[in-house]
This record gives structure tokens, C-alpha cells and sequence, in this order.
């Protein structure tokens, strides 16, 4: 049964080395309050594991990544992940891509404890060799056929954001998508969820399929009011894509992303919160004023 905690004592929780898996999807509910606390945390050295947007970025502008897990990392309405891109480019970082459907599977043979699930993905296609730790299985039965065995993809600890939670860890989402943010939880050997707002139990409502996270699977949740920006979420919480373009060209320039750390990634996230509401007031106001 998930326990309260605060941002600070999830991210206290974990350890250099790990690997983590993020859930969200691209530039999609990603759980960035927590994020942007592993930035500014001493953690190095970890395993990404995750259908990577700017969370996959930020992770490597700040030197934090060994080695991504991926089938992207993209902003969505922007192609290419920029931190991830030049990190990838220099050779910062490892990278293990696989196909969509591929990633799923992993997935879901850590979630089920299976050493690897069988899929057609990845057959004909250039991941076998760009990927050589993969191997084939035959099928048993009387077709025979060859598939992927895809291994299974598990993590020593799990990020989600849901745009409802109880105090107990149950989480829901209120969008149109869940992602796979559920196989993220089951599969790791703990799951902290950070959440939009937090209610008490009995108070998550809505139709039993949108009750996305278990308790059951959840070490530690968090209150992180706005805390998937940039990312979108929920009913109506589009992602906030003037600030994803002003997060894209300050990535493409050192001084520019020196300057874009500086103002809005130096405090904790509080401060994060109140340099973004500045910014956009800025921007609000100059645009009125032109």
C-alpha cells in the first residue's frame, strides 16, 4: 500500500546505477516534478527506460544517463528529443531501441515475471541486427513459426503521473489514453506515482476502467499540482507547447540552455513553477504590448 511522500523523499529513495522506468508517452503526461528532481539530485549512472519525451531529455542534459531503453524520445509536435539527440550524436549515452510493439512486450513480460514474451515484431526488420542481444524462439505447436522473444523489460523503480491519486496510491487518469503506465508499475520492483491533485480514499470516482494504478503496486505517492509540465494531461490539460518551443531552441544553443537552466531548473519545484507563470506573464505582456 502506497505511502504519502514528499518529491524529495522519492528521489531520496533511489540510488545511482538504477534503472528507472518513466511512464507518459513523448511529450505526454510524464511524471516531471520528479524529473526535475533527479536533475538536481547527486544520482548518476542510470538506465532509462521509458516511451522517452523531455524526460529522456532533461535526464541527459543533466548527465544523469548511462544507457536509454527506447522505442522514441520525442517532443511530439517537435520530432527529435534535442538533449537526447546530441547526447546520442556524442556518445554520451547508450542506446537500446526497439519497435513500439516490441517495447510493449518487454513490458509485459516484466509485469507477468516472464523471462520473455514471443512477437512478430521486429521480423524482417533491421532490429535484430542493431540490437544483438535479441534471439528467436520457435513455436512449439505445429506451425513452427519463428518469432522475437522479446526479454522482458524490468526496472528497479518506476515514475508515473496520474491526474488523480488517492492517499493510499490508487491512481486514475482522466484523458483519453492510459498509456502503458500500469505495465510501467507492475513491472518494477517499486513504483512511486506522482499526481495532478490527491484525494482520500473512496473519493477517485469515475468508471472503474480509469482507475489506471493499484495501491497494490505503489511504494509512494505525491501531490505534484502541474507537476507533468510541459507535458499534457488529463481532461483539458493540454500540453503547454510555447513553453515545449522555448524548451527546444534554448536546447540547440549552450548559452541559450545555460541561461534556460538557470532561470527555471536552478530552484526546487516551486520555483519552477512561479519562473513558468513569470514567463508566460512576460510573454502575455509583450505580446499585448507589440
Amino acid at each position: 500500500m502506497g505511502a504519502v511522500m514528499s518529491i524529495e523523499e522519492i528521489v531520496g529513495s533511489l540510488d545511482s546505477g538504477m534503472t528507472i522506468g518513466i511512464g507518459g508517452w513523448g511529450s505526454r503526461r510524464k511524471p516531471m516534478a520528479l524529473v526535475r528532481a533527479i536533475c538536481r539530485s547527486p544520482l548518476t549512472d542510470l538506465t532509462v527506460v521509458s516511451y522517452g519525451g523531455p524526460d529522456v531529455g532533461l535526464l541527459c542534459a543533466a548527465g544523469k544517463v548511462r544507457r536509454v531503453v527506447a522505442p522514441f524520445v520525442t517532443l511530439d509536435s517537435i520530432a527529435l528529443e534535442p538533449h537526447f539527440r546530441a547526447a546520442r550524436q556524442s556518445g554520451a549515452i547508450e542506446f537500446t531501441e526497439y519497435d513500439e510493439g516490441m517495447f510493449m512486450f518487454g513490458l509485459l513480460a516484466g509485469a507477468h515475471r516472464l523471462p520473455f514474451l514471443p512477437t512478430r515484431a521486429g521480423l524482417g526488420s533491421d532490429v535484430m541486427r542493431v540490437v544483438p542481444g535479441l534471439r528467436t524462439v520457435r513455436s512449439p505447436y505445429e506451425d513452427g513459426e519463428e518469432l522475437v522473444a522479446v526479454p522482458a523489460l524490468t526496472m528497479d523503480a518506476a515514475l508515473v503521473h496520474l491526474d488523480l491519486a488517492d492517499t493510499r496510491g490508487n491512481g486514475r487518469y482522466l484523458g483519453p489514453d492510459p498509456y502503458m503506465d500500469d505495465l510501467f508499475a507492475k513491472a518494477a520492483a517499486r513504483c512511486y506515482l506522482s499526481c495532478e491533485r490527491m484525494v482520500e480514499p473512496g473519493e477517485l470516482g469515475g468508471p472503474p476502467q480509469t482507475l489506471l494504478v493499484s495501491r497494490m503496486h505503489v511504494t509512494g505517492v505525491v501531490e505534484t499540482p502541474d507537476g507533468g509540465h510541459f507535458t499534457g494531461h488529463g481532461a483539458g490539460g493540454e500540453r503547454d507547447e510555447a513553453f515545449q518551443r522555448h524548451y527546444a531552441a534554448s536546447a540547440a544553443d549552450p548559452e541559450a540552455w545555460a541561461a534556460f537552466a538557470d532561470r527555471f531548473l536552478s530552484g526546487d519545484e516551486a520555483a519552477y513553477q512561479e519562473a513558468v507563470r513569470r514567463w508566460h506573464e512576460r510573454d502575455r505582456v509583450e505580446g499585448e504590448t507589440r
